[in-house]
């Protein structure tokens, strides 16, 4: 049984919409890492075999999945989180959905699910995220300690920030700070070679909601099956749908 896309435009951005076959009136919003496309006619998710399990484990449960393009590596920026909204926004009215949606954010994706979380909680149902970046400031000082990688966060941060790449080298980036919510967050954190430290992201942001009075939980792993943990998140998603 295959899954069915709808691509389409929105203003800039090429969009996509995964429709299952047996709807449960629930929808997830993916927000993507660096590596993260939606082209007209594909997408990360479709060709990466990893995620493409995700996909389908998440369509075969029900749930209608969008996701964008979002100006690629955005890394947070104000015209990506304030597209998320008119993107949600149409969807919904596209779609027969519930109201409070679920996001599901991969790396780089998390900066723009943070900013969802603290200023549009009425459009949130829970967040689950996979390894990510929270703190850009502290990825910003870790990628100066190689040149090339260095050089080309700032030609990204700039096209972004739409700030010359001078003043992407001494712009105060998107850190961690805790904030009230009663959103249920789950972060899938892989222990081994995650590009965003879980000392400097993950676990600290766990912490600062904390100090707020809020709770974020972590799930460690190795070398787990990836089936496992992908059950783990619609298993999450399933949890948070008894309150309509």
């Amino acid at each position: 049984m295959g899954i069915t896309e709808r691509f389409f435009q929105l203003w800039s951005e090429p969009n996509v919409i995964h429709l299952p076959y047996r709807p449960n009136g629930f929808g997830v919003f993916i927000l993507g890492d660096r590596t993260h496309f939606v082209s007209g006619d594909s997408s990360f998710w479709l060709e990466h075999y990893g995620r493409n399990q995700l996909l389908n484990m998440l369509r075969e449960k029900g749930y209608t999945i969008f996701n964008s393009n979002l100006y690629g590596r955005h890394w947070g920026a104000e015209k990506a989180v304030a597209y998320t909204k008119q993107l949600i926004h149409y969807v919904l009215k596209q779609e027969i959905l519930n109201p409070k949606i679920h996001l599901l954010a991969d790396g780089m994706g998390a900066l723009c699910a943070d900013q969802l979380l603290r200023f549009s909680p009425e459009h949130i149902r829970s967040a689950a995220m996979l390894n990510p970046c929270l703190d850009l400031q502290a990825h910003f000082e870790s990628e100066k300690e190689n040149k090339f990688f260095y050089k080309q966060f700032l030609k990204e941060a700039s096209s972004s920030f739409g700030i010359s790449e001078k003043e992407a080298s001494s712009h105060r980036y998107q850190t961690i700070s805790g904030f009230s919510t009663r959103v249920p967050v789950h972060i899938w954190q892989r222990m081994t070679g995650a590009p965003y430290p879980y000392p400097l992201h993950a676990n600290a942001y766990k912490e600062a909601q904390e100090k707020a009075g809020s709770k974020a939980e972590i799930t460690y792993h190795l070398f787990e099956p990836p089936a496992r943990m992908y059950d783990a998140i619609c298993q999450f998603f399933r949890r948070h749908e008894k309150e309509l």
